[in-house]
């Protein structure tokens, strides 16, 4: 790789990559249609790569395509390729594995007693211990994903109905799971017993839908019924809904970075809307580290709703001091350096009417590795601002995530080596300021942060991760390598 590409793609990995997205709905004969509107909803989960499973009542069906819904599924030769009465789908970024078409999800296999698809957002932690035993057994994988994994576990169980295999399966697993999976008679949904990451029940008329946001839910005009809980299994047939909680009860560590940034602000999750916290996030971030200035200015787009917040609560007007280009494609490769530093200007430029001459503050949700931040600092001072002030509605961000989120590795993250002035050093900023983690929970709706047992997972900031990391720690998970050696019984 030339210079200049390690360079763009250093740039391109300077935020935070959304994890994935799930749909599935369950009594509607346009199901494959549904499901694809239900994956535009939640396209901002995942840009990589989808996938739909549709069951006809004789057999299953499957597509699954690189790129966006709206350049691969909206064909109706692709949708007529997908009939039936029940579906789901799946939205992606590579979080494990790795890109191309074999982890695209959802996976579907033929197993003893029928056809199986699954879709998972989040991240198994101890996938690839649970896979070097399976592989001893004589398991083929067909993909890197950990996805595949509970597939095998499903499979391999030697319990005596689908849903006792489910409960075997996912019994063996660590980390954050959000499942939506497919069989001939049913569809099933399932949360981690810490409830990482989100997964709304709704009704469509009748038909019953799984998503991972309310969001899309609204764009086809579904009814939210409620969250799954954190640890619930709900198996849903033509004869209504039943629910379980298959795990040992645990207080729930729900993902708290999906209000900060991956959640859509229209969505409502966990009983809070994000848009609201996401005001709240900024207010307490001006009273937090406040600042003398003319005008508070988003980084579009994510930063746009605790700018608002922070403009209110600061008394400062809020001005769109940056324009975002939407139309921006992810395969840009400059041809040399004397373009590659024009990069930042492609998805955004200064508004300079509205910055010459001024005291700037910009709002951005998080800084990841800073070069990116840097650039449009530098933006903004050629656009003629006095003064440059940012601050960040997240606290710094010192680990990476291993629940389903792509973030760079510690090392390459800015916080995680510098102090707070070195990092305002680094960006070229006149002043640098951090939302504090009890100030986080006090906009989400909190008193503040419980140090001896947090309220939600909030590893990235504080390093403390709610669950075991037995892939990441190279241990042994001796209670899986236990299970699988008795079939899980």
């Amino acid at each position: 790789m030339s210079d200049a590409d390690q360079a763009m793609t250093a740039e391109a990995d300077d935020h935070f990559h959304d994890e994935c997205g799930v749909f599935g709905i369950l009594g509607r004969q346009d199901a494959a249609a549904i499901v694809t509107l239900g994956l535009h909803a939640l396209q901002h989960r995942g840009q990589e790569a989808a996938g739909i499973v549709s069951f006809d009542g004789t057999q299953f069906h499957v597509e699954r395509h690189v790129g966006l819904i709206g350049d691969t599924f909206t064909k109706q030769s692709v949708i007529d390729r997908l009939p039936g009465s029940r579906a789901i789908g799946h939205t992606r970024y590579a979080t494990t594995g790795g890109a191309g078409l074999r982890n695209v999800q959802p996976f579907f296999a033929e197993l003893a007693d029928g056809g199986l698809a699954i879709a998972h957002n989040g991240n198994i932690t101890n996938a690839m211990t649970v896979q070097r035993v399976l592989q001893k057994l004589g398991a083929i994988f067909a993909s890197t994903s950990d996805t595949e994994t509970i597939l095998h576990l499903i499979a391999t169980s030697k319990e005596r109905d689908t849903n006792a295999r489910f409960i075997d399966a996912v019994r063996q697993l660590e980390g954050a799971f959000s499942l939506v999976a497919l069989t001939a008679k049913k569809m099933i949904g399932c949360r981690d017993p810490l409830g990482i990451r989100p997964l709304v029940l709704g009704d469509l008329d009748g038909s019953w839908i799984l998503a991972s946001e309310t969001c899309a839910l609204d764009i086809i005009g579904a009814r939210f019924v409620r969250d799954i809980k954190p640890g619930e299994m709900v198996v849903i047939t033509s004869r209504g809904i039943e629910s379980m909680f298959p795990f040992e009860p645990q207080k729930p560590r729900f993902c708290v970075f999906e209000y900060v940034y991956f959640a859509r602000p229209d969505s409502t999750i966990e009983g809070r809307n994000v848009y609201d916290v996401r005001k709240r996030i900024g207010a307490e971030l001006a009273v937090e580290s406040p600042v003398e200035a003319d005008i508070v200015v988003p980084v579009p787009d994510s930063g746009t709703p605790a700018a608002i917040g922070f403009s209110q609560e600061a008394n400062i007007p809020f001005e769109l001091g940056i324009i975002r280009n939407h139309y921006v494609g992810r395969t840009f490769i400059s041809p040399g350096d004397s373009i590659r530093h024009m990069g930042v200007r492609l998805k955004h430029n200064a508004n300079r009417r509205m910055i010459e001459g001024k005291r700037v503050v910009l709002v951005d949700d998080s800084i990841v590795r800073g070069t990116t931040s840097q650039k449009i600092v530098q933006m903004v001072r050629d656009a003629g601002a006095r003064e440059v002030h940012m601050r960040i509605a997240s606290p710094p961000t010192r680990a990476s995530c291993f629940y389903g989120v792509d973030t760079p590795e510690k090392a390459k993250l800015l916080a995680s080596r510098m102090s707070v002035e070195e990092m305002a050093d680094f960006i070229r900023v006149d002043t640098l300021g951090f939302l504090s983690l009890d100030g986080l929970y006090r906009a989400v709706g909190e008193s503040g942060r419980n140090a001896e047992q947090p309220q939600f997972c909030d590893a990235c900031f504080s390093t403390e991760y709610p669950t075991r990391l037995t892939d990441i720690d190279g241990s042994d998970n001796v209670r899986t390598l236990s299970l699988l050696a008795t079939g899980g019984q």
